[in-house]
């Protein structure tokens, strides 16, 4: 079973994370993430990932008809290993010998573990999941249930308080900011960021929580070109989810539905937001509009206009 924040390796030294946990054609969604230069992972950037496909492996490169979207993919006979984010955790229990991010993971583990968190079912993903972390490296942590997910980001709030987790300094807001690399202010960025509580400094080290569900749709999508969009969130229980859903009062457009982590959990229930993004029409007629259709999501974004108190 392939699911969305693991990664997959190939024959040829690439490590793709999967952004989809459906198959198509027996074709893995994927986006080239790592190359083995010398033995060592490399990461890549959107446009180094892209243009080494283009140039040595274009075998990789994939059009999905499904998403109408073009992405990486890997066919499962090309697969050479899986790495699991939901194993990663009891995979590192078992080495002897665990490198200083290793050990802050456990820390953190421990302190959700004490505020009740159930710890056993929490993947791992980013660097740490194929051990290419350095002593930069956030922590990625993945959840597969909502409710937990959401108990944690109340742990993430209560621990703040009590200054066991820190807030990110203005440094590592606009380190964040340039990485993602959005079409919003760095104020509006922080803003929006601030209120999620899904990411936190833990012995002065970054990390951050997300959610994994199983809200994927398989309906076959057609883009419709861009459109701005005002609209109210009705409701926002999807609004964490990968992808993100966010359902809107809107005569066409039923819900938007966000690919990139920078608008998840953006805006909550009874909140006016601007939307850009693209208008997928799907079989069945009904439209979303699609945030993220690319990586960086250049030319798209969500943000509140009127924040809900």
């Amino acid at each position: 079973m392939y699911q969305a924040k693991d990664f997959i390796e190939t024959a040829e030294g690439l490590i793709f994370a999967i952004v989809e946990s459906n198959l198509e054609n027996n074709t893995v969604l994927c986006f080239l993430r790592y190359v083995n230069h010398q033995g060592q992972w490399q990461k890549q950037s959107t446009q180094q990932a892209n243009q080494l496909l283009a140039d040595k492996y274009p075998q990789y490169l994939y059009y999905s008809a499904i998403k109408d979207a073009h992405l990486h993919g890997v066919k499962t006979t090309a697969i050479i290993k899986h790495h699991r984010a939901q194993q990663r955790l009891t995979t590192l229990q078992q080495q002897s010998q665990l490198d200083v991010i290793e050990k802050d993971l456990f820390a953190l583990a421990q302190l959700f573990e004490q505020q009740g968190l159930a710890i056993q079912t929490i993947g791992v993903t980013g660097s740490l999941l194929i051990g290419a972390q350095n002593s930069q490296s956030d922590i990625d942590l993945v959840f597969y249930q909502r409710s937990q997910f959401q108990q944690a980001r109340q742990i993430i709030e209560q621990l703040i308080a009590t200054n066991d987790l820190q807030v990110l300094s203005h440094a590592d807001w606009q380190d964040s900011f340039q990485r993602r690399d959005c079409e919003l202010t760095l104020n509006e960025y922080i803003w929006h960021e601030q209120r999620k509580y899904n990411k936190a400094l833990f012995n002065g080290r970054k990390f951050d929580i997300s959610l994994l569900s199983k809200s994927q749709t398989s309906a076959t999508a057609k883009k419709k070109g861009s459109q701005q969009i005002t609209v109210q969130i009705i409701d926002d229980s999807q609004a964490f989810d990968y992808p993100a859903i966010f359902k809107i009062q809107h005569p066409r457009i039923k819900s938007i539905i966000c690919y990139t982590a920078t608008y998840n959990g953006q805006a909550f229930k009874g909140e006016w937001i601007e939307a850009r993004g693209l208008i997928e029409q799907l079989s069945n007629g009904e439209q979303h509009l699609i945030i993220g259709s690319s990586r960086e999501a250049s030319g798209e974004y969500i943000k509140v206009i009127t924040p809900h108190h």
